[in-house]
């Protein structure tokens, strides 16, 4: 089975506005949210759009205060994690696109550009947070990590490497297998460095940042249902790409995603950070591979990692951003800025 993927037309006068298909399907292109394929689509705009934020609301003028007395293992986590996530984020702006040029469905296609637009910003948000704390020079090195680190080369490839097969050659079960891809990018390489973050942030430190990594967070976690959404969708109308070889194709690429995942918390958090263990970051890495193994309807790789032995890290990653301060439990004083300032009269 090798189904070549076509791309959607840009008008189709024939052809009705709700798609026949999610690939490979016919549809006018013209957008009406009264007449979608997909009843989940439009609730999904609606929450994209009331997730709405930019850097510029948040205040870094206590960050800057507190980032030259980090420890240097903090500072040098900290970069490098930015480093990681500046890279993903960009890699996922350029993978929404290519993947809005199958699906069929208008609604998706303009879900797929609010995820990429999504992504422009979590790209600038790290280059708002370094430009608040280091020199250009030093933000140049930490935008050119990816290059240097060999452990985060290896990772990243084995992303890149997947979404790369589904651009040159652009059929259903490769559409398929680049979701997989997807999911772990969004959904799992991430999440030991938002842990950092939060474990910060739970110390009183760098608590600008961690909001920002909040509100990368919650967009991710929507992303990932996106995403998790249209592969079930391709299943279900595309039965016969539901195969054993896909499970196990799920199944061993997660192996390999968590033990890269957990080799870079090894090297990046270690046992140098006070106060958070890595076996634990090891614990919940493989407590999140199972979640999203789950979310794409299949069985955990680690059934024995029952709970999330880091609990206190749901009260970052379930909070709503809207009414409190998830790291204070009181009024949100640091976001919401004039943006202009930045803060900095603050300082």
């Amino acid at each position: 089975m090798a189904s070549t993927l076509n791309k959607r037309e840009l008008m189709d006068q024939t052809a009705p506005n709700k798609s026949t298909n999610i690939v490979n399907g016919r549809s006018s292109n013209i957008l009406n949210w009264d007449d979608v394929r997909f009843a989940w689509a439009y609730p999904k705009y609606k929450k994209m759009l009331s997730n709405f934020w930019t850097p510029f609301e948040i205040n870094m003028s206590q960050d800057m205060k507190q980032f030259p007395e980090l420890s240097d293992d903090e500072k040098d986590a900290f970069l490098k994690i930015i480093g990681l996530l500046a890279l993903l984020d960009s890699i996922q702006t350029d993978y929404a696109g290519k993947v809005a040029d199958y699906l069929t469905d208008s609604s998706l296609n303009a879900l797929m550009i609010i995820l990429a637009q999504q992504e422009v910003i979590h790209n600038h948000s790290y280059s708002y947070i370094l430009s608040t704390l280091v020199s250009k020079q030093k933000q140049d090195e930490v935008f050119d990590f990816w290059r240097t680190e060999p452990i985060l080369q290896k990772r990243n490839d084995f992303v890149t490497d997947g979404y790369q097969e589904f651009a040159e050659n652009p059929t259903v079960e490769n559409l398929l297998k680049s979701v997989v891809y997807d999911v772990i990018l969004e959904g799992l390489f991430f999440y030991s460095g938002f842990a950092f973050f939060y474990h910060l942030a739970r110390n009183q430190k760098m608590v600008g940042t961690s909001t920002m990594i909040n509100y990368i967070n919650r967009d991710e976690q929507i992303h990932v249902d996106l995403f998790v959404r249209i592969f079930k969708e391709v299943l279900a109308e595309n039965p016969e790409y539901q195969t054993e070889d896909l499970e196990v194709f799920v199944y061993d690429t997660f192996i390999k995603a968590t033990e890269l995942e957990i080799d870079w918390a090894r090297h990046i958090i270690g046992n140098k950070i006070d106060g958070i263990l890595l076996q634990d970051v090891e614990y919940y890495i493989r407590f999140t591979a199972n979640t999203r193994c789950k979310q794409l309807g299949y069985e955990k790789p680690y059934p024995d990692v029952q709970k999330n032995p880091l609990r206190w890290i749901k009260a970052y990653e379930e909070v709503d951003l809207g009414k409190s301060d998830f790291f204070e439990q009181k009024s949100r004083q640091y976001t919401k800025v004039n943006y202009t300032d930045n803060g900095f009269d603050d300082l």
